[in-house]
């Protein structure tokens, strides 16, 4: 979320004011297990590193960047304003992707869902098998860095999977309402399973927190 989520709804203030008078910085999220909890499917050092190198890089980027942003808003400095759009789409991205992802991880997950989104999976494509090929096979097919997702298209009360690029935020580049976002960025995975995507994909399966991407399905459909 950027900075204008977290300032109240009900104050009358003019964008530069609100942006201006809104100090809020952003933290890194504790992570709902030990570093060496996902173990044997992914390793602690990962889990460290990524966390807390990968993920905090992102957050302190967003808040410098924001910073920036609030200061050329105060002068009306439209230029720098265009100019930080990438830095805040990259960092706020980054952000926003890593704190689902860490609660999509458990390590007590794995299986299969259960109830009314395993219902939605075969509805949408047709076997919870193919679900998970699919979004492998996306997973795989991502060029360079990014992201794969099973997102909840609101407008059609449909289940849709989508690959994004580098750090883009699948919500705020597609619409869709992320439920499960898979990293592919070789830092989730290279210290384990080096070049070998593939075999990182296999292993991840085995650590999906079904409990809470049923939660997130139960509320983005309300």
């Amino acid at each position: 979320m950027l900075c204008r989520a977290v300032c109240s709804a009900g104050r009358r203030l003019t964008p530069a004011a609100s942006v201006a008078g809104c100090r809020h910085k952003h933290s890194l999220p504790d992570l709902p297990y030990d570093y060496g909890a996902l173990e044997p499917h992914i390793n602690a050092q990962i889990m460290l590193l990524h966390h807390s190198k990968h993920h905090a890089t992102y957050v302190n980027n967003l808040n410098v960047t924001e910073e920036k942003y609030r200061e050329a808003l105060a002068k009306g400095d439209v230029t720098t304003q265009i100019a930080l759009q990438p830095a805040l789409k990259f960092n706020g991205g980054g952000h926003i992707n890593h704190s689902i992802f860490w609660t999509n991880l458990s390590p007590n997950g794995g299986g299969e869902p259960k109830g009314e989104l395993l219902e939605a999976i075969k509805r949408d494509f047709g076997s919870f098998e193919k679900f998970k090929e699919k979004l492998t096979a996306v997973s795989v097919g991502v060029q360079g860095s990014g992201w794969a997702w099973l997102g909840f298209n609101k407008e059609q009360g449909r289940l849709q999977i989508a690959a994004c690029a580098n750090q883009d935020p699948l919500q705020g580049t597609t619409g869709l309402i992320p439920l499960l976002g898979i990293d592919v960025w070789e830092h989730a995975y290279y210290l384990q399973y080096k070049n070998v995507r593939p075999d990182y994909l296999k292993a991840i399966w085995n650590v999906i927190n079904w409990e809470n991407v049923t939660e997130r399905y139960t509320t983005c459909k309300k």
